[in-house]
């Protein structure tokens, strides 16, 4: 039987929409009249807290989230809530009133152990409600009391629970292996019902006193559990008095075990009988469960030990201990035990459990690494030391290197600290591949060499430390990167196949890996590879499909016999067809032996003719297999959300057997391309991708054009997207027999006509074309296929169409829509959404005008993910000031100052308008442009 699950209250790291109020909690039960007066003078104490978790950090991703939170003292302007919300990392937070008053809050203390933490606010920004503050008493806390939980029930604000105190000595719940989970405590379990939204709630008893705090619940029932308050007095009283919470500790997990228990691992009877004397009450005693490796009791104490007395002192639950290492940080304290019926005094130094408490963290290549922390160290029983990646980013995570690996060595160089990791990682130029050793925190005994590419112009690297004077944590910069050293050529041997065809095709077959730091146009991943195709030795052009390479911004690799790799550029995206050029520099090869493909002239083979497939597996080696076409159909994708490339008017040649690759081509006897074997993923049908045959002519064509234009050739296309119908539908729909009589002479081999699905928003055939026009003719000739309409439309120059609309012959003439191959040139990181100009899909598939500027990526933890401004959405207006491109959308911004709210109106998918409001964060959040100019990509701040 599984056991039933465990959730924090709030969880940080999912949206609240995934955690609903259960239909059994009720929302806001009706106050009986003794309770009626307390909740109405405690109300206006409880805020909604709305949370920004700003970046990962110890065992957390960052996230927006709503909690609840009490004043506890009105003139300091502190307010009391759950360590979970304060959060141990980066946090911006704001406080909302019952009256609806919001208050900017900053974190003052977060426990390192127990599960609370508090904020501060200015109480004189508070204009409209008189400041009160709930009483804590710990002491009140009683089997049988009822109580009333007030807080954020759910994100309903304000919900009212209503529960009975059950136990006071129950374990401190377990949120899950990995995660934040509190220990050496008691907790209080109780029936209410709590759920997502609730952490920090008071738990009030009659008179209105804070009696515990809402921490957690269970999934399963209705299940609530409440952090004791007795150090959460002590807590508050050194806050208030400016002093700092000192708080000590043995790394060591105690658990409270009943007398049979602790007579099993070895009390004496008389030592029972003592402790019964002196507390009536106690129903057991402490033994250690858990010690931490390396840590001070590690080699003294043992699990299985009995507690009785520290520095002499009768310890008879964790409140006592708890109350005497606080006041004995970095001394050594004299520790009895009873170890099998013996009993031993051992000295062990009290550890400041602040400091194993992480309180910087290294940004590198968009990821983030800290010192482990004390939590982690527990979940995974290692000693607290080292460095831990909370999230791999770009630069890491495309090296494989993810959230709980632990960094030991760059280049071979042992780290230990977040300043050795500082120095080895800024000792390295920028985009040179130095090879990383990790372990799994959960695996510490198995290591592994990742190799990364230095990457210091995508992001910045800085250092970021806590200030607990205000709550935030200041960044510096890092050392700049060395200057690189020049590359110089190398050269490899090839690896040739036994067949004939593939062994003349090998040499122009290499691995193209390409890594995303921004997702921008709608891209689905991060992380691509395929097979491309030496188009051009001399050159260094390789051809690869656009599921390989979809857009200009990334960084693009060429591996070449499995041996050597070479950066390279994104030289031409086809704004049409699945097809992507990039370029390597030639003399970085030496005189390994690649040789440009032959490209098969004419028609691209017909059913039944025998072809070779040729491609690379995933480990780089060359397969092949003879088969035949079986099918060259046209190649229909739905419509991708968000909006993304994706190929259209094309026919594909499908092959009736191959071997299982990571693309590559179709090829003849004689080793000439007839066809691309390009990969296809389409968006209706989910992630699961397919290969077809792209016919060798469409890219003998973009090769010349971009070999006579270069790559700011604009190409020329029809504006629509095109469909076949039967001659026998044609004709129902009003197409002449003579018409049709011509399209089957054209072509006897099939008797389609080819029909407008979809005309692209704003492009010169908008004005002529409709849906459901059947296209007949392109410039004097009849067109049966897309490859027709594609060489009909062949210029800048408007051409003439023959049509049948609504049963009407018509002759009309279009002018081409020019494209750019270049693809998106410039975004913008704002209020953590990356911005661009709207890309061609947005017109092309859903019809919209390209207006605006589109949303493509909202970071969790930002204020755009918090305010929800969603991605595909475009962001029309500032301020009521029109924003029709980029430009003017960073004119509207550029005096808006951090804190400061703006009014955003967008328009979605459905071209739906909506407005909202976002309140700035440029301390974490800054803008930040990310633009292609003659030196290659750039990301640089922007005032």
């Amino acid at each position: 039987m599984r056991a039933p699950s465990l959730l924090l209250a709030l969880t940080l790291l999912t949206p609240l929409a995934l955690h609903p109020a259960r239909a059994s909690a009720p929302a806001v039960p009706a106050a009986s009249p003794e309770w009626a007066e307390t909740l109405e003078a405690a109300v206006p104490a409880v805020l909604s807290l709305r949370l920004n978790q700003t970046r990962a950090f110890d065992q957390e991703g960052a996230s927006s989230s709503v909690a609840t939170g009490f004043v506890v003292d009105a003139e300091a302007g502190l307010i009391l809530t759950n360590r979970h919300v304060v959060s141990t990392g980066p946090v911006t937070a704001e406080g909302v009133f019952i009256n609806n008053e919001e208050v900017a809050l900053e974190a003052v203390y977060r426990d390192p152990v127990h599960d609370f933490g508090f904020f501060r606010f200015d109480p004189e920004a508070v204009r409209y409600l008189d400041l009160v503050a709930l009483p804590l008493a710990p002491e009140a806390a009683r089997v049988g009391v009822e109580v009333r939980v007030v807080g954020n029930d759910a994100g309903e604000k304000i919900s009212i629970l209503q529960g009975t105190l059950a136990r006071l000595d129950r374990g401190a719940p377990s949120y899950g292996k990995g995660r934040y989970n509190d220990f050496n405590t008691f907790y209080i379990q109780a029936a209410s019902g709590t759920s997502g939204g609730s952490s920090g709630s008071p738990v009030l008893d009659r008179q209105g006193r804070v009696v515990a705090l809402n921490a957690g619940g269970r999934n399963s029932s209705a299940q609530s559990f409440y952090l004791p308050l007795d150090r959460v007095v002590r807590a508050l009283e050194r806050i208030r008095a400016g002093e700092a919470v000192s708080r000590g500790g043995l790394q060591v997990v105690f658990e409270h075990q009943t007398w049979d228990e602790v007579a099993r691992f070895g009390l004496p009877e008389d030592e029972e009988a003592t402790v019964r004397e002196t507390d009536p009450e106690a129903t057991g005693l402490l033994v250690v469960r858990e010690i931490l490796p390396g840590g001070p009791a590690d080699g003294r104490l043992q699990t299985g030990d009995v507690l009785r007395r520290v520095e002499g002192a009768e310890i008879l639950d964790f409140v006592s201990l708890e109350a005497l290492l606080d006041e004995r940080v970095g001394e050594a304290v004299a520790v009895e035990v009873f170890r099998g019926g013996e009993a031993l005094e051992l000295q062990v130094e009290v550890s400041d459990l602040h400091a194993l408490q992480p309180r910087e963290y290294l940004a590198f290549g968009g990821g983030i690494v800290h010192p482990v922390s004390h939590q982690q160290a527990r979940a995974y029983a290692v000693p607290v030391e080292g460095v831990v990646v909370a999230t791999g980013g770009y630069a890491l995570g495309s090296a494989g290197i993810s959230a709980g690996d632990v960094i030991t060595e760059v280049a071979g160089r042992p780290v230990a600290s977040l300043d050795e990791l500082e120095t080895a990682l800024a000792a390295q130029p920028d985009g040179v591949r130095v090879p990383l050793r990790t372990h799994d925190l959960r695996d510490p005994r198995t290591s592994r060499v990742s190799l990364v590419d230095i990457d210091r112009r995508w992001f910045t690297m800085e250092r970021c430390r806590r200030d607990d004077a205000t709550g935030t944590w200041p960044c510096t910069a890092s050392p700049e990167a060395p200057a690189a050293p020049p590359r110089g050529p190398a050269s490899t041997s090839l690896l040739l196949p036994e067949d004939r065809v593939a062994r003349k095709v090998a040499p122009s077959l290499v691995m193209v890996e390409f890594d995303i730091p921004y997702r921008v146009e709608g891209v689905h991943g991060t992380h691509f590879r395929g097979t491309g195709v030496v188009v051009d030795a001399e050159r260094g052009w390789v051809l690869v499909d656009r599921d390989t390479v979809p857009l200009a911004l990334g960084d693009v690799t060429v591996t070449i016999g499995a041996s050597l790799q070479v950066p390279a550029e994104v030289l031409w995206l086809h704004p049409v067809h699945n097809l992507a050029f990039v370029r390597y520099d030639p003399a970085l090869v030496g005189d390994t032996p690649v040789r440009s493909v032959r490209l098969a002239a004419g028609e691209p083979p017909a059913p039944g003719h025998r072809v070779v497939q040729v491609g690379l597996t995933g480990e780089s080696r060359v397969v092949s297999r003879s088969t035949r076409i079986s099918r060259v159909d046209p190649l229909y994708l739905g419509v991708s959300r968000p909006p993304a490339f994706r190929d259209q008017n094309l026919e594909v040649l499908d092959p009736e057997e191959v071997s299982r690759s990571t693309g590559g081509l179709l090829a003849d006897r004689q080793g000439r391309m007839v066809a691309l074997w390009a990969s296809y993923v389409d968006p209706a049908g989910g992630a699961q991708g397919t290969f077809e045959g792209l016919p060798a002519g469409i890219v003998a064509e973009a090769l010349e054009r971009l070999r006579s234009e270069g790559s700011g050739l604009a190409w020329p296309e029809l504006g629509a997207e095109l469909f076949a119908i039967s001659h026998a539908e044609a004709r129902e729909q009003g197409v002449p027999d003579g018409d049709l009589a011509a399209l089957a002479t054209a072509d006897p081999s099939r008797r389609q006509v080819l029909a407008v699905r979809r005309v692209t928003r704003g492009s010169p055939a908008e004005e002529v074309l409709r849906s459901g026009d059947l296209l007949l003719a392109v410039d004097g000739r009849p067109v049966t296929r897309f490859r027709d309409v594609e060489l009909g439309v062949d210029g800048p120059e408007p051409v003439p169409l023959r049509l049948v609309r609504g049963g009407e012959v018509r002759e009309e003439y279009v002018t081409p829509e020019l494209l750019s191959g270049e693809g998106i040139d410039r975004a913008v990181s704002w209020a953590g959404a990356l911005l661009h100009a709207p890309h061609r899909p947005l017109a092309s598939q859903h019809g919209l005008e390209r207006e605006g500027v589109y949303v493509a990526w909202a970071w969790y933890g930002s204020p755009a993910s918090r305010d929800k401004l969603r991605a595909t959405r475009r962001i029309i207006e500032v301020d009521g000031r029109p924003t029709p491109d980029l430009d003017a959308f960073l004119a509207a911004v550029a005096d808006k100052q951090s804190g400061e709210a703006v009014r955003l109106r967008t328009r979605d998918l459905d071209d739906r308008e909506l407005s909202l409001t976002l309140r700035l964060d440029l301390d974490y959040w800054p803008t930040v442009e990310i633009r292609r100019d003659p030196e290659g990509w750039q990301a640089r701040p922007l005032p």
